[in-house]
């Protein structure tokens, strides 16, 4: 008789959890089960070297697997020690704007493979070109790390000639938090601000203190307390002195004033649903321009998935866009 094949206890340990946490609430649809099934495999929270290398590893065939090839091509780049790609229309297309794209990943995971997911719809939705970068990640660099390679590119595009005024700035998740740490650093420096902000789902409050953290915990199939704590504590370094709420890692609290028009989206079962709702509403009482939208039944960074609500966020993308230029 055959010996049965032993499952490592290990992975065994993961599976279960991923079950138990896919069955914690009758309130998430079937996909939003399969997602966290998955997801709580892959990324465990843990920023050791092997499973960091296997979520990087994941986030990289994600990418090769939903990118949309149609329409689209790529030249890659590098850009002051920094690697990057340009993200084209194959047809006729605006050139006089330029979209630059932050990726997410908790600031700990994320390649230019990951990042053409969305740079890529982004192109196809606003008409740009897209200008990607891999920024690089903790806990190898922490802070400021990410917001120097950031700046770095950004000068890269005024020095082509490029203005800030034909720039929007886009970012989802850690991506996000670090498209709001650009333009508050290019605001410090006393330079232009870039046209718009474009945030999808967006971490801007590294306190981890917003309602959604306690009211989302079941229904968000992507985050979990542990994975954002893991992410924020390899982020900002094990010898940093900053606190969780210094505007250089949470520009929830940084003096908003100045911004440029910025369209914020989010879904309704977010753990971060707080941070989108509290930013669109400290940039309104500073007399920012902001735009909330919160998609019913989504998760964090939706927008990537082949979804209606992520073709209509990406539709709103491009109404936004083409309204502020």
């Amino acid at each position: 008789m055959q010996e049965k094949k032993r499952i490592p206890l290990k992975r065994l340990h993961r599976l279960r959890t991923a079950r138990k946490q896919a069955a914690e609430t009758d309130d998430l649809t079937p996909m939003m089960k399969a997602i966290k099934a998955v997801h709580s495999v892959t990324s465990t929270g843990s920023t050791q070297p092997e499973d960091l290398e296997r979520q990087r590893a994941a986030q990289e065939l994600f990418g090769r697997l939903v990118t949309p090839n149609l329409l689209i091509n790529t030249t890659p780049i590098t850009v002051n020690n920094v690697s990057a790609e340009w993200v084209r229309m194959n047809q006729g297309h605006d050139r006089r704007h330029v979209v630059l794209y932050c990726h997410g990943g908790g600031y700990t995971c994320g390649q230019l493979g990951y990042a053409r997911v969305l740079a890529s719809k982004l192109a196809l939705s606003t008409g740009c070109d897209v200008l990607s970068f891999e920024y690089r990640l903790a806990p190898e660099a922490p802070y400021p790390s990410a917001i120097d390679d950031a700046l770095r590119v950004w000068d890269y595009l005024m020095y082509m000639g490029i203005g800030a005024r034909d720039v929007i700035v886009a970012g989802d998740s850690a991506g996000g938090n670090l498209a709001l740490e650009l333009a508050l650093a290019v605001k410090a420096q006393g330079r232009s601000q870039p046209r718009a902000l474009v945030l999808m789902s967006p971490w801007t409050d590294m306190t981890m203190q917003g309602a959604s953290y306690q009211k989302c915990a079941a229904l968000d199939p992507m985050l979990t307390h542990d994975y954002i704590d893991s992410c924020r504590t390899a982020y900002r370094g094990a010898n940093s002195t900053l606190e969780w709420e210094d505007p250089s890692l949470s520009p929830l609290f940084a003096d908003l004033r100045g911004l440029p028009p910025t369209l914020i989206q989010v879904g309704t079962n977010e753990i971060l649903k707080s941070d989108s709702i509290n930013l669109a509403k400290a940039m309104t009482e500073q007399e920012v321009y902001a735009v909330l939208e919160v998609y019913p039944e989504c998760w964090h960074v939706f927008q990537q998935m082949p979804i209606p609500h992520a073709a209509q966020a990406m539709e709103s993308v491009g109404r936004f866009v083409q309204k502020i230029l």
